[in-house]
């Protein structure tokens, strides 16, 4: 029996907050229906690679190399999305460094 971590709509609430962490580092990204026990994403990578994504209660993992495909067994989760990223995005590494940059050169300037 699968243990139920959160309903369907405070599934979506977390998936709408995972969107608003990511979606700079990321060509596109939505929010898919989901259940009591998962929800799913179809991203598309700053490469330009589709993935259709599931966040459990284990956390994150491709569960199919293309949009709103749910059939890939990979068992592989990651904790957060920014792992997960950084294991099939190859640009997410810089992209996320140059944001953080950006803010602590804001944030520097603001205190000259």
């Amino acid at each position: 029996m699968t243990e139920k971590v959160l309903d369907a709509e405070n599934w979506k609430l977390e998936a709408l907050a995972v969107v608003k962490d990511i979606e700079n580092h990321v060509k596109s990204i939505t929010v898919l229906n989901g259940t009591d026990q998962q929800i799913y994403f179809n991203l598309t990578t700053i490469e330009g690679n589709d993935f259709c994504i599931e966040l459990s209660g284990s956390g994150f993992r491709v569960a199919g190399k293309s949009y709103n495909q749910k059939s890939d067994e990979n068992e592989d989760f990651f904790e957060t999305p920014y792992s997960l990223l950084d294991h099939v995005s190859p640009s997410f590494h810089k992209s996320f460094g140059n944001e953080l940059l950006s803010k602590l050169t804001d944030l520097s300037n603001k205190n000259l």
